[in-house]
C-alpha cells in the first residue's frame, strides 16, 4: 500500500463512497443549527422552517414549499397528494418513487405504479410514456401522474426534456412530479437554474441530506393548493416535526454555502474514473457517481474495505467528505482489482 494509505489507516480514516448520505454536518453547518431560532412547526410558527420553505420555493419558481424528515416521505406525499386510491403514475422501472421506497404509494393510498424502461440518458421516451397511459375506461386505473428523476443513476436530464413531458401532460390532463433528490447536481453539471426545471413541474421534492450535506430533511415545492394538500399527508404520515428550525438552518446553510461546490464532487468523481480506467478497470462517471463494472461486487466490496475504502456496489458516490487525497487512494486501493 501506498505511503499515502498508510497514513490514512494511521489516523483511522475511511473514505466513505456508499453514498452522498453519509456526509456530517460541516462546523459552520453546526453553528447555525445551534443559533437556530426555532418554533412549534406544526402550528406553522417555526421561523427557520418557514424560511427555508419559502426560499426552496422561490428558487424553484414555485408557490410554496414543505420542509418533511426525509425525501422518501416527500415523494410519498407529493403522490398521496396527486392521486386518489385507483389512480396511477408513472415511473422509471429503477426509479426510486418504484423500487426503493417501500411500495408507499400502493401501501398509503392504493396507487400503482406503471414502471418503464430508463433510456440510457435517463430519461423515460416520451413515446412509451403515452402508450403506457390509460383509456378512460372503468376496466383500468386512471393515469394521473407523470414522475420523473434528475439526476437519474448520477445523468443530468437537460430542461429540454422536461419541456416536451410537460406538453405531453398537458395534452393527456396529466401532472408532473420530480424527484429532484440530487436536482442541484443537475443544475450545476448542466450550468441551469432550479427553476428552469421547477417551471415544467407541479411537484418537485429536493434532498438536502445528499450532496448539500445537511444531516436529514427533503423539502417538497409545488402550488399552494397541492403544497396545503401534502402538509396534511405529512402529517398522517407521521412527518410533523416541533421545533424543525434546527434541521431547516442546517439546510439554509446548505443552500447558501453547498450548491456550487458540488462542481468539486463533479471534478473529483471525473479523475476518480479517470484513474480507474489507467489501472485497467471498467469505469464510467456521471456528476457525482462512479460506475465500476465488470468485477465481482463481493469481491470487489471486501477489497475496497480492506484497503480503507467503503463501497456497496459498483455505485461509488463523491461527496463533500471526499478529497482529493482520498480520490488517490481510492485509485491506489483500486488497481489491484484489475
Amino acid at each position: 500500500m501506498t505511503d499515502h494509505g498508510r497514513s490514512l489507516k494511521r489516523d483511522g480514516r475511511a473514505v466513505d463512497l456508499r453514498s452522498d448520505t453519509v456526509t456530517k454536518p460541516s462546523a459552520a453547518m453546526r453553528d447555525a443549527m445551534v443559533s437556530a431560532e426555532v418554533g412549534d412547526d406544526v402550528y406553522g410558527e417555526d421561523p427557520t422552517v418557514n424560511r427555508l420553505e419559502s426560499e426552496c420555493a422561490t428558487l424553484l419558481g414555485l408557490e410554496a414549499g414543505l420542509f418533511v424528515p426525509s425525501g422518501t416521505q416527500s415523494n410519498l406525499a407529493a403522490l398521496l397528494a396527486h392521486c386518489g386510491r385507483g389512480d396511477e403514475y408513472i415511473a422509471g422501472q429503477d426509479a426510486h418513487t418504484y423500487r426503493f421506497e417501500g411500495g408507499g404509494a400502493a401501501v398509503f393510498g392504493g396507487i400503482q405504479p406503471q414502471p418503464l424502461p430508463f433510456q440510457d440518458d435517463g430519461t423515460l421516451d416520451l413515446r412509451e410514456i403515452e402508450a403506457a397511459i390509460k383509456p378512460d375506461d372503468y376496466h383500468f386505473a386512471k393515469t394521473r401522474l407523470i414522475c420523473l428523476e434528475n439526476t437519474q443513476g448520477g445523468k443530468a436530464l437537460d430542461p429540454a426534456y422536461f419541456a416536451r413531458v410537460r406538453r405531453l401532460a398537458d395534452q393527456r390532463g396529466m401532472r408532473v412530479h420530480l424527484d429532484g433528490a440530487r436536482l442541484f447536481n443537475a443544475v450545476v453539471a448542466l450550468g441551469r437554474s432550479p427553476s428552469d426545471f421547477g417551471q415544467y413541474c407541479d411537484s418537485v421534492s429536493v434532498c438536502l441530506s445528499k450532496g448539500l450535506g445537511a444531516p436529514a430533511g427533503s423539502v417538497l415545492c409545488g402550488g399552494s393548493g397541492f403544497v396545503k394538500a401534502a402538509r396534511r399527508w405529512r402529517k398522517v404520515l407521521g412527518g410533523g416535526m416541533r421545533q424543525a428550525g434546527v434541521l431547516a438552518a442546517a439546510g439554509l446553510h446548505a443552500l447558501t454555502h453547498h450548491i456550487d461546490r458540488l462542481a468539486d464532487d463533479h471534478r473529483r468523481a471525473n479523475v476518480l474514473a479517470q484513474g480507474l480506467r489507467r489501472k485497467g478497470l471498467s469505469a464510467q462517471q456521471h456528476t457525482n457517481m462512479v460506475f465500476v463494472e465488470g468485477l465481482d461486487t463481493a469481491s470487489m466490496v471486501a477489497h475496497m474495505q480492506k484497503g480503507g475504502v467503503r463501497v456497496s456496489g459498483i455505485r461509488w458516490v463523491v461527496h463533500l467528505d471526499v478529497d482529493d487525497d482520498d480520490i488517490h487512494h481510492v485509485v491506489d486501493v483500486a488497481g489491484a482489482l484489475a
